[in-house]
């Protein structure tokens, strides 16, 4: 069959069509639904006069994707909580302190400070209310985690979320508002009183479950990183991984496997199916089965926390169970369509994850181009053949991802098909041998061999995983590729892979003016790098002054060397500037940029000997000084402070600027200065 001749196929991508209109736009929702309702008449009217012949109709099909355009932009306003009006955006927060009461629905990957929760509120200043926060909670050697379904009241104010102070950094507010998060608290655990931790959700018994299937592992032996691993690849919780670990495997190319998705859903499946196996010798077995598998895969899904790589999964694995029970031949881009119309009709905003997006784009790419690449050699002997199907699966796999891999992440792991072809056929004895592990540790009968040698599995997994990710000449880092070009890049494989099924002209010109295409665009983000720029970066307790010539970025700071490499700020100003070569210097008091100067003045606050006017003044390290008296003498245009300053001194610099009516660009509030 022609692949967009499926009609389900048009109305997702119409579907999809609404939730980024939706997302980008502020359209009014009643004027949508409204338009939505007479639309979705007319399509029914229109359907029940025409019948059979519906289908020839031009009119018929152009009102029906309108229609589905209009579902698609309601399912993401209908999630949209700051709509209801007992959101608690929508009453009175207006005091310095509010009386909270939440409940934990999500335990984040704590940071070197805080333990950190998504939680939803239940009231506000003793108003029922609905949200949700992002909870900091300071670390404290005697306080213990706190439990999904856990209820607090707390008196705390409401902070907004930090926006991205420095160019091209990755928007930590845009990821929270995905979902449905737009304040955070601060918290210590002397301030939050615990109302309830009795279980009230699905969430919250998965949880009760986690911790329970985690001390009985810990019980049984399990500890440290293997324990992470355990969690990471049964449970779906990564949270606990060391980083080191973590980055060994993103280094390595195998990151997704500490993900659960369709690779893990699909070995369950296959080993679920194996253990099921008799029931079809039953009179209603080929009815039971396909019952028992989908409920245990959703079972494990939400235990593993419901992420859209799992959601996906599951989704897609219960359908072919289902087509499978029907004895109804499966197209498999008609059972990812249909998993992902169900998916985002309920969750749209899962249309913005990028492991939603990245899950879906390799399983296309194994289905389009595996199929492909395998037919380039078949091996005559068993062991060679399965080597050869993984590494074609792992290749195709990597065609279907590296586009959006390298927008998202600016990196390319070298060695990702030797990794993948040791990793992958062990995966489903870890799968297996794990699962059953867990079953056992329930039932309190875990015998010490298994124990051992289930971590011994574990350990040199992990080995393996870092000795590959030592070859870091290998790893391709910081590659500038814009969203264009990722979209370019995916049409040069679709026509390639066109060019190689149809063997036609029409392809083959297609794929040259996409390449052709891809060049231009490279050509001129080359020609937009070309200019000047002076920045002042935002670096909390340091300072970092930027200025680019064309591919070239002079940086004056006070970095040690280790700091300096691994400084994000500065590695994300690089990729979306196209720096290909990095100059590293000293601050220095005076910098002449075009025909603006820049004075800067640190802690020795010396600055009564200058004889020229400055443009501009930069303020670090908190220098003691009177700042009526320096603007009254160096009649400055602006005054900037970066990160390096108290507190206290910037809310005193910023006083006398707004009493000097003079601006005043505080890096911490305002992010990084730039001088065109």
């Amino acid at each position: 069959m022609k692949l967009l001749n499926f009609t389900f196929i048009k109305l997702t991508f119409c579907l999809v069509v609404g939730i980024i209109l939706a997302h980008y736009l502020k359209l009014n929702f009643y004027i949508v639904l409204y338009s939505t309702l007479v639309l979705v008449s007319i399509v029914g009217i229109y359907s029940f006069l025409l019948k059979s012949k519906i289908y020839r109709s031009p009119l018929f099909g152009i009102l029906a994707f309108l229609s589905m355009v209009g579902v698609g932009i309601i399912s993401y306003q209908l999630q949209d909580e700051t709509q209801r009006p007992n959101h608690y955006t929508n009453l009175d927060t207006s005091k310095n302190y509010n009386t909270i009461v939440f409940q934990i629905e999500e335990r984040l990957k704590r940071d070197s400070y805080n333990d950190k929760y998504i939680v939803s509120v239940k009231s506000i200043n003793d108003q029922k209310a609905l949200g949700h926060l992002l909870i900091n909670i300071k670390q404290d050697s005697l306080s213990k985690p706190y439990n999904i379904d856990d209820v607090f009241l707390v008196l705390s104010e409401l902070k907004d979320i930090q926006k991205p102070l420095n160019p091209f950094q990755f928007d930590y507010s845009q990821y929270l508002e995905l979902k449905q998060v737009y304040h955070q608290l601060y918290l210590t655990p002397r301030n939050i009183l615990q109302l309830s931790n009795s279980k009230s959700t699905l969430s919250g018994y998965a949880d009760q479950l986690r911790t329970k299937i985690n001390l009985k592992l810990i019980e049984a032996g399990f500890k440290g990183d293997e324990l992470s691993i355990i969690n990471a690849l049964l449970l779906g919780q990564r949270q606990t991984i060391d980083k080191t670990i973590y980055n060994n495997y993103v280094n390595s190319g195998t990151i997704h496997i500490l993900a659960i998705s369709g690779l893990h859903i699909g070995i369950i499946l296959w080993i679920l199916n194996f253990i099921f196996r008799p029931l079809l010798y039953l009179k209603y077995g080929h009815f039971l089965r396909p019952i028992i598998l989908v409920t245990i895969l959703w079972s494990f899904a939400i235990i593993a926390g419901l992420s859209p790589s799992v959601t996906r999964a599951v989704t897609m694995f219960s359908i072919i169970s289902i087509a499978m029970h029907l004895k109804r031949p499966t197209n498999i881009y008609n059972t990812l369509t249909l998993s992902a119309f169900v998916i985002l009709l309920f969750k749209p905003t899962f249309l913005f994850s990028v492991g939603f997006q990245m899950s879906y784009l390799a399983v296309i790419g194994i289905v389009s181009v595996q199929p492909i690449i395998y037919r380039l050699w078949k091996p005559k002997y068993i062991i060679p053949d399965k080597l050869w199907q993984i590494f074609t699966v792992t290749l195709a796999a990597q065609a279907g991802v590296v586009p959006i891999s390298l927008f998202y992440f600016h990196q390319f792991p070298g060695l990702f098909f030797i990794s993948n072809i040791v990793v992958i056929p062990f995966l489903g004895l870890i799968l297996g041998l794990g699962l059953v592990i867990i079953v056992f540790a329930l039932i309190g009968f875990l015998p010490q061999p298994i124990v051992s040698i289930y971590s011994y599995i574990i350990e040199n997994l992990n080995n393996f995983i870092a000795w590959v990710a030592q070859f870091k000449d290998f790893l391709f880092r910081d590659i500038p590729f814009t969203l264009t070009q990722a979209i370019i890049a995916y049409f040069i494989i679709i026509a390639i892979v066109q060019v190689y099924k149809n063997r036609n002209f029409k392809w083959t010109v297609v794929s040259l003016i996409a390449i052709l295409t891809l060049q231009g665009v490279y050509f001129y983000n080359n020609h937009q790098t070309q200019n000047k720029e002076f920045i002042v970066f935002n670096k909390s307790r340091y300072s970092m002054i930027g200025i680019k010539e064309n591919e070239e970025l002079t940086m004056f700071h006070n970095l040690d060397s280790i700091q300096l490499e691994s400084n994000h700020a500065i590695k994300n100003y690089k990729v979306g500037k196209s720096i290909d070569v990095l100059i590293s210097d000293s601050l220095q008091s005076v910098y002449q940029y075009n025909d603006k100067v820049i004075l800067v003045i640190d802690s020795l606050a010396v600055y009564k000997n200058i004889t020229f006017q400055p443009h501009y003044i930069l303020l670090r390290n908190s220098p003691k000084l009177n700042l009526n008296r320096l603007i009254d003498s160096l009649k400055p245009q602006q005054i900037i402070a970066d990160a390096s300053n108290y507190k206290s001194y910037l809310n005193r610099w910023k006083a006398t600027c707004k009493h000097k009516k003079i601006p005043f660009h505080q890096t911490s509030e305002k992010g990084a200065f730039i001088i065109k």
